[in-house]
């Protein structure tokens, strides 16, 4: 009794052991290979969700480096526009200072013309004036008539006499 207690009945092993072979074989194909093919399947979705997330990733830097580009380029752009609107103000008020100039420079040009026409205008009436006041009082001092050729002379001797005195 001992003996069967302790003893190992080979046919018995051996059908243990077929046993476990075949529990084995059978769970192998109908177990671990779908749960193995299962997580395989798995791990190769999360790979593929990495990945894509990783390419999203990648998009958007290279997008944000884009907009960075695109926004330095338009202040730039907009820093240009403002300097070239600045110098075109500039050069217009130049232009326009200049031809205020030239304009200011023709009224007095035209100014002193018209004064210096007004004076000798002037100064022909008053001399023309005199002589004839002169001519009188020559007249009345001689006591005669002058003929034309005479009184002529007289007064463009009186007009010489008076323009040396200037």
């Amino acid at each position: 009794m001992f003996e069967s207690f302790i003893g190992v009945d080979f046919w018995t092993a051996l059908f243990v052991l077929l046993n476990f072979l075949l529990l084995f074989f059978v769970a192998k194909k109908y177990l671990f290979q779908p749960v193995k093919d299962m997580i395989d399947s798995r791990q190769k979705e999360i790979d593929d969700l990495y990945a894509q997330a990783q390419n999203a990733k990648d998009s958007a830097d290279a997008l944000e480096t884009e907009y960075k580009s695109q926004l330095a380029a338009a202040q730039a752009t907009g820093e240009t526009i403002v300097k070239e609107a600045m110098e075109r103000g500039k050069n217009r008020e130049e232009e326009i200072l200049r031809q205020a100039n030239r304009e200011a420079d023709a009224i007095r040009e035209k100014a002193s013309a018209d004064i210096a026409r007004e004076k000798k205008k002037a100064l022909n009436d008053a001399k023309d004036e005199i002589s004839v006041i002169a001519l009188e009082i020559a007249g009345k001092v001689v006591g005669q008539s002058l003929d034309a050729a005479r009184q002529k002379k007289l007064v463009d001797s009186f007009l010489e006499e008076l323009g040396e005195q200037q």
